[in-house]
């Protein structure tokens, strides 16, 4: 809205309350507060009040410094009332700069005592016990496989070994996988014979139980027929006496009289 002449101009607010006021309790010493209950910030000056908890500014800071009047609203009290401490003088003996270190330093010992985060432990599962451990079938391919991959990493199977005296080292793991894997290569045929008869009784045990399953459950129903007939012919009777009604009638006029 446009301003005209004959419209009064608002003179500007104080920012701090100017009072001369001063409460009759005894000040209030800075150097017994905490580094984090004071702030000493030239233009920003601001204590923790002692009665109310909240920050409150303080004014007078070129002649008596005191506490501004302030209510309790931001103490988390039900109901607002003029503070005890407002207009408290305050004497300020601590120096900004040494103010300033303490509060600097009080920042890593605040920090090494804030709980870290907790990280859920993984949940791993119980080793088995060794009775329960099955140990993989041997099988000539893997073993060939492993047999290989030795003698491509060991210096003595490549020859490059050699002794005091000149001659190649014998290599007693490559000597083993190699017998294991001739003995493996002798009795894949037998192994596989086995495998394949284990296979077929598998499938004629399979065969046989597929066979006897409806004359087993015919035979299970032929024994429990006697006590199903027994407990229908129960459930059949009729108690001695009236038979119970089935429901009450429903009326087929209506209670409202007629117009």
């Amino acid at each position: 809205m446009p301003t005209t002449p004959a419209m009064p101009t608002a003179r500007k607010r104080r920012r701090k309350t100017r009072t001369k006021t001063v409460s009759h309790r005894p000040p209030i010493v800075a150097s017994t507060l905490k580094a984090n209950e004071i702030d000493l910030f030239p233009g920003k000056e601001h204590l923790v009040c002692p009665d109310c908890k909240t920050w409150c500014p303080i004014t007078g800071m070129q002649g008596t410094p005191k506490l501004v009047p302030h209510h309790t609203g931001h103490a988390g009290t039900t109901e607002r009332h003029r503070c005890s401490g407002s207009h408290r003088r305050v004497t300020l003996n601590v120096a900004v700069g040494k103010w300033r270190t303490e509060l600097i330093e009080a920042v890593p010992t605040t920090t090494s005592r804030r709980a870290t985060k907790v990280l859920p432990k993984p949940q791993t599962p119980p080793p088995p016990a060794a009775s329960q451990i099955k140990p993989a079938p041997l099988n000539a391919e893997k073993t060939r496989q492993a047999f290989r991959q030795h003698q491509q990493q060991c210096p003595a199977c490549k020859g490059e070994a050699t002794g005091r005296d000149g001659e190649p080292l014998p290599c007693r793991d490559g000597q083993a996988l190699a017998v294991t894997f001739l003995r493996l290569l002798r009795q894949e045929p037998k192994r596989r014979a086995v495998r394949e008869f284990f296979a077929r009784e598998r499938r004629r045990f399979d065969r046989q139980y597929a066979a006897a399953a409806p004359a087993k459950r015919t035979s299970e129903w032929a024994a429990v027929l006697p006590a199903v007939k027994s407990t229908d012919t129960q459930r059949a009777q009729l108690p001695v006496g009236d038979a119970p009604a089935e429901g009450l009638s429903v009326p087929l006029t209506t209670l409202r009289p007629a117009r």
